[in-house]
């Protein structure tokens, strides 16, 4: 439309391209929000780069997919921290884990998870022969460890009762031993060893804080310990993605199909094609496995 009308009215023509734009902006935002609409999406990510049965040819492959992912993250603007670090035997590394900061980093990392391929002629052999070299990507989720314990007054129950035990003539003289009752989760507290009730009530408060945030850190480790289970569900025989160096060139993701063959630019990290093609496929693949 911009073309047709830009013989008759360079400015008209001019309108209808910037809407055009603004409409091509908002759908990809729109598409945004479909692809990165999981429940830990949003998050930062940590992710742990392993080297597969090789030695040297596969601790350098692994190095070469942790350099991919740091400068992927460049790209982005994501920062990252390296938390963990094993060295290889003479070259590479064994396992490397990183922390990486940002929007949706999580939502968009995720779609890295599996087991890596490539085939090159090895640096590492006299002979020059080609070689298969296998690294694993794990990612998971940052949950935030700060937890804000939040506790509603009508979610407790307090009862008030005569202490017993050591603690003098006065202890026993009032009711100034509490208890609370957290009714969702049936925690219990008590406190009675202050005389004023309401020194006791502080105290019970603190403990049943400390209490409900030890659940949270237990509901975040079951989380955790959900994701290494999907862990473990990544077999050898299952990668996704393959990077051929020889005898052409391609990197080629086996879950989408999708192929690119400037190979040096996706390990300079330019893996946002395969990435987002992923995780439109697995959208798309919600959808179809809805009941109509």
């Amino acid at each position: 439309m911009a073309e047709e009308e830009g013989a008759e009215d360079s400015e008209a023509a001019h309108e209808t391209a910037t809407a055009l734009e603004v409409a091509r902006g908002e759908l990809e935002k729109a598409e945004l929000r479909v692809m990165l609409s999981g429940e830990y999406d949003r998050l930062g990510a940590i992710v742990s780069v392993h080297a597969g049965a090789g030695g040297m040819e596969a601790q350098d492959w692994a190095e070469m997919l942790l350099r991919m992912y740091m400068r992927w993250c460049e790209r982005r603007g994501f920062k990252t921290e390296l938390a963990d670090m094993q060295p290889g035997e003479g070259a590479g590394i064994k396992g490397a884990t990183f922390t990486v900061e940002g929007d949706f980093a999580y939502g968009y990392l995720r779609a890295e998870a599996g087991i890596h391929r490539l085939v090159r002629i090895s640096p590492y052999d006299s002979n020059a022969r080609r070689h298969t070299s296998f690294a694993s990507v794990f990612v998971f989720p940052a949950i935030d460890d700060k937890v804000e314990v939040v506790i509603n007054p009508a979610d407790i129950r307090v009862d008030t009762f005569r202490a017993s035990g050591a603690g003098g003539q006065h202890v026993n003289k009032t009711d100034s031993a509490v208890r609370f009752t957290h009714i969702p989760t049936g925690i219990v507290v008590s406190c009675q060893n202050e005389r004023s009730q309401h020194k006791n009530r502080a105290m019970a408060m603190k403990i049943l804080r400390a209490r409900l945030f030890e659940l949270e850190q237990q509901k975040k480790r079951e989380e955790l310990e959900k994701f290494s289970k999907e862990k473990k569900d990544i077999a050898w025989g299952s990668q996704i993605r393959s990077y051929v160096l020889q005898p052409y060139r391609m990197v080629k993701d086996h879950r989408t199909g999708v192929e690119i063959g400037n190979t040096d630019a996706v390990l300079d990290g330019a893996i946002d094609d395969f990435i987002e093609a992923y995780l439109m496929g697995v959208r798309k693949g919600d959808a179809d496995s809805m009941p109509n």
